[in-house]
């Protein structure tokens, strides 16, 4: 029988959150029901209330999530009831193009769970990123359910359904930073300390850390960042040239999504180094660069979505890191909140002072 539960919609472009009565269906076939225990608020979900994603409100917002696998429908067999499992929002096909030539993490047709969460007066639900986690419960496609070692506390381990893995991805999957590699990263907000992370990970000898807030700049240097930059004060891209002996980093990672903050970082890198974009822009920002530029620098311009992650590879690897004590997944974890205080979360976050609010149910 369908469930009522507890969740946080948009309403409407810009207008407040409000907890609202969700009506979750029994899952269909390839669907589960997934009881969420801890998620965390990130930027996309601001991005969904304001309407920058598309209008198709009201949202059941939330995406950044773990919780326990309450049922499956039919022809579900990767997870059971019972299950722990980090919720992502690329859910592979395994039939695509990116698929069959045996990159995944391209997939072209990522599915989401077919049938529709409602409100009690029937209204049609839109869920965030095909998730909409801010809830006591979801339906999702089964393939959104990663299992991971239960071991591992919920509002750390929901981390890697977004924010966290998107930055650990952009440097180790999409930026490909090796051994001794210099790389920058512009914009020290969750995603940027991610990559921080990820760039230390992968063995950087040198991580520079840009922002115009000190804040940030002082939590990437507790993240593992070797160099800081406060870009309101001093000029970014000079600034990493001169902490890279005048050429430029191997790597720089944009994590910000504005078009001067990725002209930085274009002419931040050195001849032949990579720029990875893991900041989303809004729809309307433009670039403009001169094409001799991009010819004659060389490298690579690279976009990163979800760093480039395969959730059943990535997620279960990382969760051991964190048990080894080899990366601080729960250093991201600023606060814990209730459904309640969601609409002040995306106050604080505003206010920069957090790495993540996390929704603890």
């Amino acid at each position: 029988m369908p469930q009522h539960v507890q969740g946080v919609i948009a309403p409407g472009r810009n207008e407040p959150v409000r907890v609202e009565t969700i009506v979750i269906p029994d899952p269909g076939p390839g669907e589960a029901v997934v009881k969420i225990q801890a998620c965390g608020v990130c930027h996309t979900d601001l991005h969904y209330k304001q309407g920058a994603i598309n209008d198709e409100f009201p949202f059941l917002l939330g995406h950044e999530a773990a919780g326990i696998v309450e049922s499956v429908g039919e022809g579900v067999t990767d997870v059971t009831p019972g299950d722990f499992v980090i919720l992502n929002w690329r859910a592979v096909c395994g039939t695509c193009r990116a698929c069959l030539r045996g990159r995944p993490w391209y997939c072209f047709a990522t599915h989401n769970a077919k049938q529709r969460m409602t409100l009690l007066d029937g209204t049609e639900l839109s869920p965030a990123l095909g998730i909409g986690a801010f809830a006591e419960k979801t339906l999702v496609a089964a393939g959104q359910c990663t299992k991971v070692d239960p071991a591992v506390a919920p509002e750390v381990a929901g981390l890697l359904g977004c924010g966290v893995m998107a930055g650990i991805g952009a440097a180790l999957n999409t930026g490909n930073v090796g051994r001794g590699d210099t790389v920058a990263v512009i914009g020290c907000g969750g995603v940027g300390d991610a990559a921080v992370v990820g760039a230390r990970l992968a063995g950087a000898a040198k991580v520079i850390a840009v922002d115009i807030d000190d804040r940030k700049l002082a939590k990437a240097k507790e993240m593992g960042a070797t160099h800081t930059v406060n870009s309101r004060d001093a000029d970014a891209v000079e600034s990493i040239r001169e902490l890279t002996g005048g050429f430029g980093a191997d790597v720089v990672i944009e994590a910000v999504g504005r078009p001067e903050t990725y002209e930085q970082a274009f002419y931040a890198r050195d001849l032949a180094g990579t720029v990875v974009l893991v900041g989303v822009p809004s729809p309307e920002m433009k670039l403009e660069l001169p094409l001799l530029d991009v010819f004659g620098r060389g490298g690579s311009l690279k976009s990163s979505w979800y760093g480039d992650c395969l959730p059943s590879r990535d997620f279960p690897m990382l969760i051991d890191l964190h048990q080894q004590g080899r990366i601080d997944l729960a250093a991201f974890v600023t606060e814990t909140i209730g459904l309640a205080d969601v609409e002040k979360a995306f106050a604080r976050m505003h206010e920069g002072d957090v790495l993540r609010s996390v929704v603890v149910l």
